[in-house]
């Protein structure tokens, strides 16, 4: 028989040490002072590098807006891209609004008043404090640097003005003058003070560049190769100063090859057509076409030679060819190699009907069928 007693909860036991309400109070507090000094430890630590990780709020306590704000590296909200600025998008300067043109984003303003000419290329004192070159004192020349707290417009005028002091033109080209003493140099065709003064240093010519310009039969400037192949002169009359007189240049065609040595032209013929050289323009012509036949003979000479011994060659090969047993006229079969057949044309026989050709050389003949 079942029974029809309901199930009933069993009464609630007390806990054996029940928690008094002092226990309760100092908990509290407890709690409330270990929080109040964690948030004082927080606020006063120094803000550390992030390392990558980002800070794990406290339990029960809510994040702060800038650290909710910070958008990790790997998100891919492109509202957090940067722009392109001024700077060609290569910083991320706040951009102010004012962008430059296009073909301005990548110009960069320089103050040449700041740089020297290393040699090497432009630098500043500034890229490189320790480089003795730009802080190098002047050199026994005084070849020295721009000075400092001078323009740049000031350092070009200054070495303008050294460039044209050394080569002797513009203010400061030789001119004439009451104080000199002794003889005054005339030109030689007019009369004239006003000298070339360059003609008179270094080629012992007193001459005015309007005479000079005028008569250039008579003034012009020979190089070397000129003087040596027109007028037949050597290597070493051309290098007697003495004899001739010269000016030295530098090389038009390449800059590290040696200077051109000039002549006057009526100093380069008077030698040449004095009684120390040809003794007169006739003689010089002749001794030119003397050469010049001298050349054409050896030229002619050396041809032959080489014909002479391509024909020897020629002959030993045919008196070669001639004891294998070859000879004959030109086009014949040389030597008892094999002999191959120069069929002519094919004729028909008549009596058995088929086609016939012969050898040309040999007299073969040999019958075709066709089908």
């Amino acid at each position: 028989m079942v029974s029809t007693d309901r199930p009933s909860t069993p009464p609630t036991r007390a806990p054996p040490n029940p928690i008094t309400p002092e226990q309760v109070r100092r908990m509290e507090e407890s709690r409330l002072k270990a929080k109040a000094l964690r948030q004082q430890n927080v606020g006063q630590a120094p803000p550390s590098k992030p390392t990558g990780a980002y800070p794990v709020p406290l339990a029960g306590q809510k994040r702060p807006h800038p650290s909710s704000a910070v958008v990790p590296p790997t998100s891919r909200d492109a509202r957090a891209t940067p722009g392109p600025n001024s700077n060609n998008g290569m910083s991320a300067a706040a951009d102010t609004g004012i962008r430059a043109a296009r073909k301005f984003q990548k110009f960069v303003e320089y103050d040449f008043s700041k740089m020297t000419d290393t040699k090497g290329g432009f630098m500043t004192a500034e890229d490189d404090p320790g480089n003795r070159a730009l802080h190098a004192p002047a050199g026994p020349d005084g070849e020295a640097g721009k000075p400092e707290g001078m323009s740049l417009k000031e350092w070009e005028h200054q070495q303008l003005r050294k460039r044209l002091r050394d080569a002797r033109a513009g203010p400061y080209e030789p001119g004439l003058s009451i104080l000199d003493a002794g003889e005054k140099k005339q030109c030689r065709e007019c009369g004239s003070l006003e000298l070339d003064w360059q003609y008179d240093e270094f080629l012992k010519c007193q001459v005015c560049v309007t005479c000079k310009e005028k008569m250039p039969e008579k003034y012009s400037l020979l190089t070397k190769s000129e003087a040596r192949e027109d007028y037949l002169l050597t290597d070493p009359e051309l290098k007697d100063e003495d004899l001739l007189p010269r000016m030295e240049k530098p090389n038009p065609h390449k800059s590290h090859w040696h200077n051109m040595m000039l002549f006057v032209r009526y100093q380069v013929e008077e030698y040449a057509f004095s009684e120390r050289k040809w003794g007169s323009a006739e003689a010089l012509d002749v001794e030119f076409e003397r050469r010049k036949q001298e050349a054409k003979d050896r030229k002619d000479k050396k041809f032959k030679s080489k014909l002479n011994e391509l024909k020897k060659r020629t002959r030993v090969e045919a008196y070669k060819r001639g004891r294998a047993g070859g000879g004959g006229e030109f086009g014949d079969v040389i030597g008892h190699g094999r002999h191959e057949h120069e069929w002519g044309r094919s004729i028909e026989d008549p009596e058995t009907g088929m086609s016939r050709k012969r050898c040309e050389e040999c007299g073969m003949e040999v019958e075709e069928l066709e089908f």
